[in-house]
């Protein structure tokens, strides 16, 4: 029984990590030939095939529960058709074992994913990041379209980029007053953390004012500011590729400003969510080759399996903003395609057992 057991993992598994390569593949190569449309001043071919490396961690998680989704679909599809399946089964292997055989490499997926969700993929993406908008001249442009937004009290701020090491590149500042007016715009080339405040280099400040307008230049100034090289880092990479400890302690630092933190819980419970998601998925990819695809070609079971798998994920995009939108517990919105999955893999094993 346990030849059995490890033949149908090695298979599983095996079929697992064939459909990452060739998807990582192809999303590897059309990412590059996109980085290249961005180069300009020291961003070239080799600083775009950096950063396209640099972001492999996170395009990794991202397919990871699509991997074993579809390897799940792949590798008990050659069983089947095979016949292998039929023979195992007769040989007086229960449905169950089969099943728990078949989940093991999902679960191997699932760790794998966060654990580099967790620990590799945010800290290559702020790597990735920033070296792409300094090689770009972010300490040269006013608030280019890269970079962040951000708010503190009356004060909006714009990042060109932000390095892991506490150094900002491209800082605009600008002040509003009670009414909403804005009273002093300021751009400064770079900023350094200096434990409880930051000093900006290279300032140029201009003061507005009903009757006239002032500018000023600084070499170097203060800046007081809660903003900390640890909430920085967040801020520069995108919800969805945060840590879950990211996630978290931004959305209450927000929360804190007074500020809308949807977004951030979001994308918080979905990967909190998300082993749960890929061993759903991978669920019902067992059911459909015990049920309605255990006789069909290996094309059909491709296909069907693209489209569960984008179903699955437009759900989640759809209700996700939705959440967002009308203001219901974003939680519901990463629950409830799942839970659907849930009960239609568990109808279709039961009428399979």
């Amino acid at each position: 029984m346990r030849k059995i057991d490890r033949y149908v993992m090695s298979t599983v598994g095996g079929a697992m990590f064939l459909v990452m390569v060739v998807v990582l593949s192809l999303d590897v190569i059309f990412a590059f030939i996109a980085e290249l449309e961005d180069a300009r001043n020291d961003y070239q071919t080799l600083e775009a095939l950096l950063y396209v490396l640099l972001t492999l961690p996170r395009r990794i998680y991202d397919y990871l529960p699509l991997g074993a989704f579809m390897g799940c679909l792949v590798g008990l599809g050659t069983l089947a058709s095979s016949s292998e399946l039929t023979v195992i089964r007769a040989a007086g292997v229960s449905l169950k074992r089969i099943v728990w055989s078949a989940m093991k490499p999902a679960l191997v997926v699932v760790v794998l994913g966060v654990l580099i969700g967790e620990f590799v993929a945010p800290q290559a993406e702020r790597m990735a990041q920033s070296q792409k908008a300094v090689a770009q001249g972010a300490g040269q442009n006013v608030a280019s379209a890269s970079g962040v937004w951000h708010r503190e009290g009356d004060t909006f701020m714009h990042l060109n980029a932000v390095q892991p090491n506490g150094v900002l590149h491209g800082v605009s500042l600008f002040e509003f007053d009670s009414d909403r007016w804005l009273v002093t715009a300021s751009f400064a080339e770079r900023g350094i953390y200096l434990g409880d405040h930051w000093l900006l280099e290279n300032v140029t400040t201009t003061q507005l004012s009903d009757t006239e307008t002032s500018q000023e230049s600084h070499r170097s100034l203060r800046w007081e500011s809660g903003l900390s090289p640890d909430v920085l880092s967040v801020l520069i990479v995108k919800p969805e590729d945060l840590a879950i400890s990211g996630l978290y302690t931004y959305a209450s630092y927000l929360g804190e400003q007074g500020l809308n933190a949807a977004n951030y819980w979001l994308a918080f419970w979905k990967k909190v969510l998300m082993p749960l998601g890929t061993a759903v998925m991978v669920l019902v990819a067992i059911s459909f080759i015990f049920g309605p695809l255990r006789s069909v070609t290996m094309g059909f079971r491709v296909f069907t399996g693209l489209i569960v798998g984008l179903l699955f994920k437009y759900m989640q995009d759809l209700l996700g903003p939705m959440s967002v939108v009308f203001g219901f517990n974003p939680i519901i919105a990463i629950l409830l395609p799942i839970a659907i999955n849930a009960v239609v893999g568990v109808i279709l094993m039961r009428r399979a057992g």
